[in-house]
């Protein structure tokens, strides 16, 4: 807990500052005090059920829906005043530059007025954008289930697998569930898509293994045609908790492990399968987790052992930054790479063919969608899940479909 005192104390000195100058623009527009003080009570009943959840945190529980809650509700609050304060500064920049030029001047200048209602009015307005879709991230945009369906063509797919389809969930995050309705639906939106298979890319939960003991059934209804395959992300190891030993963390990854089995999932720890129609095949190779930053176990050379050059090649591995890094431009050729982990940092702007755009671009070239290049693509799916921040705005979850054709 000690180590929380120190960014918490500098927390609080910003939250105070934000409240007194953002309080100034309901001041501005409201004579009401009920209006006044019922938006600051609300405002510090968040932030100390943050404090409170905060001084309480400790690792040995990891991340807990409780935990995301604070956090969601925290910047529910605190992110709009920073707006308010952004326009109210420039109305106090505008107002000191007048009064500096007053103090300067020889001519006689007007007084300089006081705060402007209009200027509150437009801070408030502008506040309530984000305001609003926080709300809705964290109720609906959670759930906000996209199908997204791609067409792949490629002049070494191999003629009978022409038409194959492929429905590819990532970073499905089970400890941070807590709607079995709303997850159900996810699940039966899935299975409608009718796959020949089913591929999930890492994350299936966020530190603890018995964080899946509650959707163990409704997870175990995934189907396809033929198969459903699996990969680890970076969660799956248990790395950003404390455990009473080496032995209770390598006995939650043996569990970890054991969840894919149990809904019916070929986990593929740096290995490959070869689906067959007829006498011909392609090859599928999964890779545990290598992450720029992050876990670097994956070894692409042992899951790529006994395949061909030749071969037809889909790799899953978690995080894009592989990709970038190590697959894009290995000679081996690895024609289609489906990955997850960055979930479009659950937040941002997609309007197709207009705008796409995310703080995660700033941190992952690619971060949401497919990309090629080389002639190899890769698909970053956003994600089934949600994680720390809890919901979703703009950049909603997602189920991939992708269709490969010959070219």
């Amino acid at each position: 807990m000690s180590r929380w005192i120190l960014p918490l104390i500098l927390l609080a000195t910003l939250i105070v500052a934000v409240e007194i100058y953002s309080f100034q623009a309901f001041k501005t527009i409201s004579k009401s005090k009920f209006v006044r003080y019922g938006f600051l009570a609300v405002s510090i009943a968040v932030y100390l059920y943050f404090f409170a959840t905060m001084l309480s945190y400790s690792r040995s529980t990891g991340q807990t829906p409780k935990g995301q809650l604070t956090f969601g509700l925290l910047l529910t609050v605190l992110l709009p005043k920073l707006v308010i304060i952004f326009v109210m500064l420039g109305e106090d920049v505008y107002r000191l530059a007048v009064k500096g030029i007053s103090a300067i001047s020889s001519t006689e200048t007007k007084s300089i007025p006081g705060r402007r209602k209009f200027v509150s009015q437009i801070a408030l307005v502008l506040a309530a954008i984000p305001f609003t879709s926080f709300i809705y991230g964290i109720i609906q945009g959670k759930y906000n289930y996209k199908v997204l369906k791609y067409q792949l063509s490629f002049k070494d797919l191999p003629d009978a697998f022409d038409g194959f389809t492929i429905t590819q969930i990532s970073d499905i995050h089970s400890g941070s569930f807590t709607n079995k309705k709303k997850i159900q639906y996810g699940v039966d939106l899935i299975n409608q898509q009718n796959s020949d298979l089913l591929l999930f890319t890492g994350d299936i939960i966020n530190n603890k293994a018995d964080e899946m003991d509650n959707w163990i059934n409704i997870f175990a209804q995934l189907k396809a045609k033929d198969g459903k395959f699996s990969i680890l992300g970076n969660h799956d190891y248990g790395d950003y908790m404390s455990w009473e030993s080496r032995e209770a963390k390598e006995e939650n990854f043996q569990a970890v492990k054991d969840i894919h089995k149990k809904i019916g999932f070929d986990l593929l720890l740096d290995e490959h399968r070869y689906l067959e129609k007829g006498s011909e095949k392609i090859a599928l190779l999964g890779v545990e987790n290598w992450g720029r930053g992050f876990n670097q176990k994956g070894d692409l050379k042992k899951a790529s052992k006994h395949v061909r050059k030749e071969d037809f090649k889909i790799l899953m591995t978690h995080d894009p930054s592989h990709w970038e890094y190590m697959v894009k431009e290995d000679d081996f050729n690895y024609q289609l790479t489906l990955s997850g982990h960055t979930h479009g940092l659950q937040l941002g702007i997609e309007i197709p063919g207009l705008i796409k755009w995310s703080p995660s671009k700033y941190v992952y070239k690619q971060w949401a969608g497919l990309y090629e290049e080389f002639g190899r693509y890769v698909n970053v799916n956003r994600g089934f899940g949600y994680h720390a921040f809890p919901g979703r705005i703009g950049i909603w979850p997602e189920i991939t479909v992708i269709e490969l054709k010959k070219a």
